[in-house]
């Protein structure tokens, strides 16, 4: 053999172990993953903003005029119930008590004078019942009066911390003033709104047990480290949103909630018999979701689904298909309707196994 014809032999040796090779990767490249829909039992996360307000917030007011004489607490200070928190000078209530405790010996002195009369028949019954009628008076108006002198010491009406004080040692108020407020702490109610829809899903998964546990996300991103219960959901919707109110309560034996402060009510969802797919086995043309079907001849056919829930890697569907049906899993762009290809069945669990469930 010349050399000519040597190399014209190497050279289709070479050629075709390179095609052979091409033409198996290209087979190998050509595979297509496919999977199909499985039902599990799932959950996912909803996080609902909520407005923290304490078991018990109320305004303190005066119910007395005059000056405020001493103030006995503290801004942020936490006090019992009972305690003494402000005094408002008491001279002219004595005054008041005093002058009424004086008209009520006296009418008594008077009722009691009467009835002697009455008794030998000097004064008639009637003199004495209006006697009677004026000692009630005096001990009414001592009551008042009583009353009057007690509102000028202001008391917690509960344990709890003390709000900000707007007055000082000396100031002259009205009945009615503002002075304070006490909040109760120790446990804390956080309301949040729930669509209609989501309503009616939650009373579905809890009939007969409303104490859901929630968590509560705090403003910096934190976790509040006492779970809490869902206790109760108003009695309307709210017909310009379209949503209902619901009241969770949180302990707070720290005290690190206060009122007013804001956060997100965190719930778990659960659902029962989910068929879920993949999310990366979806493609969406004009808002709407489809899937590749792979027939038992391989040859796929686009089919449009209805999605329930999205999660962050998966969908939970209607059902459009069923645990039978295989789905084009990888390659969508590479194909196109009616096309048919070589498939390697991966199982559901499989890939379900790598995704995170979570919702976005």
């Amino acid at each position: 053999m010349n050399k000519t014809a040597l190399l014209l032999s190497i050279y289709a040796i070479v050629n075709f172990t390179a095609c052979t090779s091409k033409q198996e990767e290209k087979s190998e490249e050509g595979k297509f993953p496919v999977t199909n829909p499985i039902l599990i039992d799932t959950s996912y996360t909803k996080e609902y903003v909520a407005e923290i307000q304490s078991l018990q917030n109320i305004e303190i007011r005066a119910k007395v005029d005059g000056y405020i004489e001493t103030i006995n607490v503290d801004e942020g200070q936490h006090v019992n119930e009972g305690q003494l928190l402000f005094t408002i000078r008491p001279r002219e209530y004595e005054a008041e008590l005093a002058k009424a405790k004086a008209e009520t010996k006296t009418a008594e002195l008077e009722m009691q004078n009467t009835k002697i009369l009455a008794d030998k028949n000097i004064v008639s019954q009637t003199e004495l019942a209006l006697a009677v009628a004026k000692l009630d008076q005096a001990k009414a108006e001592q009551a008042i009066a009583e009353l009057h002198l007690s509102y000028t010491e202001v008391r917690a009406p509960f344990e709890g911390i003390i709000d900000r004080i707007h007055f000082k040692v000396g100031s002259l108020i009205d009945d009615g003033s503002l002075l304070t407020s006490l909040s109760n702490n120790k446990e804390v109610y956080a309301y949040f709104n729930v669509s209609e829809a989501e309503y009616l899903d939650y009373k579905a998964r809890n009939a007969g047990d409303n104490k859901n546990n929630v968590a509560l996300i705090l403003a910096n991103g934190q976790e509040h480290k006492y779970k809490g219960t869902i206790e109760t959901i108003e009695g309307e919707f709210d017909k310009e949103v379209g949503s209902i109110a619901f009241r969770a309560k949180f302990p707070n034996p720290d005290l690190l909630l206060k009122h007013g402060e804001t956060g997100k009510v965190r719930l778990i969802m659960d659902i029962k018999n989910a068929l879920i797919i993949p999310q990366k086995a979806t493609f969406e043309i004009q808002d709407k979701i489809y899937v590749y079907g792979v027939d038992q001849n391989n040859v796929v056919k686009s089919k449009n689904i209805s999605v329930k829930q999205k999660l962050s890697n998966i969908y939970v569907i209607e059902n459009d298909l069923s645990e039978k049906d295989k789905i084009l899993l990888e390659g969508l762009q590479s194909v196109k309707e009616d096309d048919t290809i070589h498939s390697e069945f991966i199982p559901a669990k499989q890939v379900i196994d790598h995704l995170q469930l979570i919702e976005q």
